[in-house]
């Protein structure tokens, strides 16, 4: 056979199988990796959503943490995440530069120990055991033994959403036991028939008691009629507008499939 004839054949049997390289790569989509950071709060429930969307898209990488709320405005502001998370609304000085989406909204129950005979307080009195002026149980109804105060650590969203809601900005007392996740307040106050802590409705456990607040019991029902006063929103912070996967993550998290997940993990959906 002619030599020039056999690298004819040679070369276009290159050409056709370069082709189907090519064309098979052509619609596919591209893998892209999604850093979601922020509250310890919302951590698990978008680890779950992360989950979920990784199933449904499999080109698409989510990793999750949940360091604060702190961490998550500064990651979303500095680039270093694709998407923050916060357990609270923004202030005015951190909104600048920032995009936020609304995912979910959850109640912040007020928790004691379930020996403890107390089962409702006002607003009022919370903002009095915390400030320190209220000290004995028996101020409010309880057993005459000294309150311990749980609260949660500087940049929790979590503190900073109970702080704007019930303290008016004013200081916890000094000497309150800090714990630094709603695991460990939970924790602390499970195994302290004096202790009085605060932590997200969503993630509590029977082993605590959920006080109402001025008869209105914590519950997504409450959260959602607005009834029950100690709510804040759980946030997905950009900077600037969200596009391509991220936007995708974003509005598939707003529909249907995201909000039922919201809805399982003990929030209040927004969509």
């Amino acid at each position: 056979m002619d030599s020039k004839y056999i690298v004819g054949i040679i070369i276009v049997i290159i050409v056709i199988i370069g082709s189907v390289i090519v064309f098979a790569g052509i619609g596919r989509p591209q893998p892209e990796t999604i850093n979601v950071v922020g509250s310890t709060s919302v951590h698990p429930t978008a680890e779950r959503l992360a989950e979920a969307y990784m199933q449904k898209n499999p080109y698409i990488t989510i990793h999750t943490a949940g360091p604060g709320t702190g961490e998550g405005i500064k990651s979303a502001k500095d680039g270093t995440a694709d998407i923050g998370t916060a357990s609270r609304d923004l202030k005015e000085e951190e909104k600048p530069g920032l995009n936020w989406t609304v995912i979910g909204r959850d109640g912040i129950a007020t928790i004691v120990h379930p020996e403890n005979n107390v089962s409702d307080l006002t607003k009022e009195q919370i903002r009095g055991i915390y400030l320190g002026e209220i000290t004995n149980w028996r101020e409010v109804g309880g057993a005459d033994a000294t309150i311990n105060v749980v609260t949660r650590e500087e940049g929790s969203g979590t503190r900073g959403a109970f702080e704007d809601i019930v303290m008016d900005d004013e200081s916890i007392k000094p000497g309150a036991i800090v714990q630094g996740s709603t695991g460990s307040v939970m924790e602390a106050v499970r195994h302290d028939p004096n202790a009085i802590g605060y932590a997200s409705l969503a993630y509590l456990t029977p082993d605590v008691k959920a006080l109402s607040v001025g008869g209105v019991t914590p519950s997504p029902e409450t959260v959602l009629d607005g009834t029950y006063e100690i709510q804040r929103p759980f946030l997905f912070l950009t900077r600037g507008e969200p596009t391509g996967a991220v936007k995708a993550f974003i509005d598939w998290v707003l529909g249907p499939e995201g909000q039922t997940i919201i809805k399982d993990e003990g929030l209040v959906p927004v969509g």
